[in-house]
Formats: C-alpha cells, structure tokens, sequence
C-alpha cells in the first residue's frame, strides 16, 4: 500500500513542536509579546515593530473592528498588498473574532465583489494607488452583499466619499475599552474559523475553503520546525499575502518561530537585491521564478546577499540545476520543496534538510507529521512507483467550503479524505513526484489558474462562441495560458489574427493579469468526445507539435 502517516520519519526523529496541539492566532499574539519582546516583528519601510509593540498595534485594530461594528464571527475582507498594514488588519480582525477573508491584488471589481458576497463580507480593509488600481473605485456598480464598512489602510490620494480613513478607524478604536477586546479575543476558541481563501477549483466558481486557527497553527508550526525557521531569522516574505503561503508561511511561520517579516509588495529582482542586502535576509521563500531571475540578474554580484540562508520552493518543475545554484550560487544552505493545496490549508508533503539535492528537485518530498497521504485508483492504493490521484486525510484538511456542501462533499470523501485532483507518483520512502493535474489547473509564475474560470469570463466576449484554456510551457513563467476559441456567429468578419489580438486586449481588463490568456487559437471546432467532453489533452500534444497558428498580442510577448 502507498501510504505514509507521518512523513516516512518516525516521530521522534521530527520536531517535537511539530504535533502539539495550538491554539489561537489572537493568543499566540499575546504569547510572542512577552517570548520574543525585543525581537523585531516586522519591517517595512520606516515602521519598525517589536513583538511587545505588535501586540499594541494588532489590539488597536483590533478594536477599530469592534468599534465598525464588527462582532464575533463576521467576515473581514482584505484587498491590499503585502505592507505591515495588512499585516495588522489581518491580526487585528482575528483578534476581534472576525473570519479572514484575504483578495487577490490582481482581481478586477466583478471578481473580488463575487468574494464578499460569496463570504458575507461586513468589511473590507483596502488600499488606493497600488499598481495604479484604486479598489474602492473598482467595486462601484458591484453588487457587494452585506459589506457595509470600507478602510482604507494606506491614505494614497485620500479617502474618498463613503471609506473610512485608517487614522479614523484607528481613533474610532480608541473608545473601546481594551478589556473588552482581550474578552473578545479570550472567547475565540482553537476550532472556530480563522480564515476563509477562496479557490476556484473546476466549477470556474471561487469557493472559500474554511480553516480553523488550530489547523494553521498546528501546520505552519511543522513548517517552520522542518525548514528551520528561527528567532532572529529575517524573512522576505515575497509571496502575496492573499495566498496560503504568505499569510500562513509567511507571516503566522515567523509569529511561532521569532522571526522578522519584511514585506516586500512586488517582485523585482533588483529591488528584492536591495532589500536583502539592507536588511540581511535569510529567509526567501518563493517560486522557482524567482531564483532563477536572481540567478540570470547580470548585477547580482554587485549585491551582498550573503546572509541568505533557507529557500523553500515549489508550485512549479524545480530544475536539479537550480537547487544546485542556489546552493552554489547564491549561499543557501538549506533549499527545500514541498507540495500543498489551499484545502489542506496550503501544506501536505516536504522535503527534509537532510535530503539530496536530487529528491528535492524531483519530488514535492513526503507526508508531514500527523497526516496521510495516499495515491489511489478508483479509491484503492496503488503499489509505490504508480500513478495515481493523491489523496490526503488528517488536521490539514478544510472543515469544507463556506456555504456550499455540496462541494464540500464532493472534495472530502466519506472516510475523511481529500480528493486534491492532482495526479502524482509516491516512492518507497513516501516521497510524492507530481505528474498531472486532474483539474487541468496550470500554475503561472507560482499563481494557481483554473482553466473553467478563465472560460467563463472569455465567454463573456461576444466574438467567443466556445472556448478551451490549457496550460502551455513558459521559459520565465513555468506555465502560460493558451485560449481555443470558436468564433461566435456575431464575430464578423474579422481575421484570425485581428480576433485573437481583440480577445486577449479585452481578456486584460477583464480578469487578473496571471489568468490572461498569452495566445489564442482559433479554431472552427473544439475537440471532443463521444460524450462532448473537450479534449484537452489533445489541446496541449497540438500546441506541443507546433500544429496551430498562434495569436499572441504586443502585450503578452
């Protein structure tokens, strides 16, 4: 049988942290206050914060929340990017009971006003002048449900008509007594929700997958302990926020491990040299991506990056040669991969410290304390080195998507198990190589695109009859979108060319830019079946053999 339970490693030979059973995110707060006091929390720009005055600074919003009106079990959305205020917010709000609700910075005004429905959203923390998007202004004309409140974290150009200031918020907070926050706080128990991140799946349809503050303690308490992540450690947190791996790997990692938070909103390559250097990072985590853009950088060698340490990768095909060269090259000396899926609240297997280079390139590494994971065919193991869907059961997994049991049950079997969709091999030693997706789902420069949700928004073009995205190679971004389009009857008489070109401009401001389409086909008919399922798989060995004329726009070369 290809099963593991606990990582393939007896437990005594793992972190004895990595099985305890934790608590709250709002205590843990507390608890860092007074373990790592002098320790700087978080960096970013001009703000330093120490772990005693982060506790200060997460009550006061904490009780801005509970001053808007905020009560125990609401959902608190955040639209920004990666800035200690979000930071703040988040913490904040789940101290005042509230259930997180992280946006997407590359959402358009329909998709992140589908979430605060989805969720019941009663506020939203938010920015304006990021990347040049104004937010609030994106959801004017949006059906938003039960949102009532907008913050304004960072005041670029003001707040306008209708949003509340962060320094109003913050004063608003002041009349609230701060032990009826700490009661707030004190009542939240280890099994309540914390957090709510939405995925699209296959139904092009985000659902919110419900994890508990016990479940990301319990994970990104293991996490940190298998790669190592220290007090004093200086971690560059690149990845979004929004995601499973910034919030929870990234900013819940370093509140358990004593680490610093260095928030970095944007990937540059430069820009996170700089950053390195100046703040003597150790820790960069993030998709294969970026390595190798520090690695191709021709001015890398004019930056100090020597404090660099821990790297932990994945989301993508991680090149030996890689692992190699951020050893070799760039001074870590600990890489790691691992694999996860935001329904098992982002972790199921990793590599260890004490695995060759080869066994980090070539697998996702083995089950983590305390979960199984299985490979199955119609439901039953199959022998190591078979293929099959992985499967995964234990504390890690979603107590189901909000609202919606119906798809709840159709992730989570009856015997408990996680039904991830991914097609993956598990060796002798239970690491796990992932070989397929059965969701069709490609990742883009280390984001998660779902090809049903991308063809539910293309069909919204009126020149598109029918539609079929697949995930194609891409030298920089690992993977890239390619549309097969039918022409609809009121397409006209515009060339291949002109169409293409027409659909993948609109595509742009009609979704986030990682799920945009980077070339069209236009096809006279799609692929299909007996029973008139699209053929994917055809899709993908076409545009491999070069047999299709591709349209691609100025824009996405």
């Amino acid at each position: 049988m290809s099963s593991v339970g606990i990582g393939g490693v007896p437990l005594d030979q793992e972190d004895p942290r990595a099985d305890l059973t934790w608590g709250t995110i709002g205590a843990l707060v507390d608890q860092v206050a007074e373990r790592f006091d002098a320790i700087e929390a978080v960096v970013d720009g001009d703000v330093r914060l120490t772990f005693a005055q982060l506790a200060g600074e997460v009550d006061a919003y904490a009780r801005g929340f509970m001053a808007a009106g905020t009560a125990t079990g609401d959902r608190v959305a955040i639209w920004a990017p990666n800035c200690v205020e979000w930071m703040l917010a988040a913490l904040g709000a789940l101290r005042a009971g509230a259930v997180l609700v992280p946006l997407n910075t590359r959402f358009k005004g329909s998709e992140a006003a589908y979430i605060l429905q989805s969720s019941g959203a009663t506020v939203l923390a938010t920015v304006r002048g990021f990347l040049g998007f104004d937010y609030p202004a994106m959801l004017q004309g949006e059906d938003v449900a039960d949102l009532s409140t907008i913050v304004l974290l960072r005041d670029e150009g003001g707040a306008p008509d209708g949003v509340i200031a962060l320094a109003d918020f913050l004063a608003a907070g002041q009349a609230i007594d701060p032990n009826a926050s700490a009661s707030r706080a004190a009542a939240v128990r280890p099994d309540d929700t914390s957090d709510l991140i939405f995925t699209s799946g296959t139904t092009g349809y985000p659902k919110g997958a419900a994890t508990t503050h016990a479940q990301s303690l319990r994970t990104f308490g293991t996490w940190a302990s298998i790669v190592g992540l220290a007090p004093g450690d200086r971690y560059l947190i690149v990845n979004p926020f929004f995601h499973t791996f910034g919030y929870k790997a990234g900013i819940l990692a370093c509140l358990m491990a004593g680490a610093t938070v260095v928030p970095e909103p944007v990937f540059d390559p430069k820009k996170v040299m700089v950053r390195i250097a100046e703040e003597r990072i150790s820790v960069l985590p993030g998709p294969p991506t970026l390595y190798q853009s520090v690695l191709a950088d021709p001015q890398r060698a004019a930056y100090d990056l020597s404090s660099l340490r821990l790297g932990v990768t994945g989301a993508a095909v991680v090149p030996v040669e890689l692992v190699h060269a951020m050893r070799d090259e760039l001074g870590f000396s600990t890489v790691l991969t691992a694999y996860g899926l935001t329904e098992s609240c982002g972790t199921v297997t990793m590599c260890r410290r004490s695995d060759s280079a080869e066994v980090i390139a070539h697998t996702s590494g083995r089950a983590i304390p305390g979960l199984e994971v299985q490979v199955v065919v119609d439901g039953e193991p199959v022998p190591a080195g078979q293929p099959g869907e992985i499967v995964v059961r234990g504390y890690t997994v979603m107590s189901g998507y909000w609202g919606n049991p119906e798809a709840t049950a159709e992730a989570i079997d009856p015997d408990g198990w996680l039904h991830t969709g991914d097609i993956g091999v598990m060796d002798a030693q239970g690491n796990i190589a992932i070989t397929d997706r059965l969701k069709d789902m490609f990742v883009v420069g280390g984001f998660n695109a779902y090809p049903a949700e991308i063809e539910a928004a293309l069909r919204r073009h009126p020149s598109v009859g029918q539609v079929a995205v697949v995930g194609v190679p891409d030298q920089r971004m690992g993977e890239v979108g390619c549309a097969y389009i039918v022409p609809s009857a009121t397409a006209g008489g515009l060339e291949a060319g002109d169409l293409g070109r027409t659909v993948l401009e609109w595509a742009r401001d009609a979704m986030a830019n990682y799920k945009v389409p980077r070339s069209v086909v236009i096809v006279e008919a799609l692929p299909v079946n007996a029973s008139g399922k699209v053929l994917k798989r055809e899709l993908r060995d076409r545009m491999a053999a070069g047999k299709d004329q591709v349209v691609t726009s100025e824009r996405s070369k």
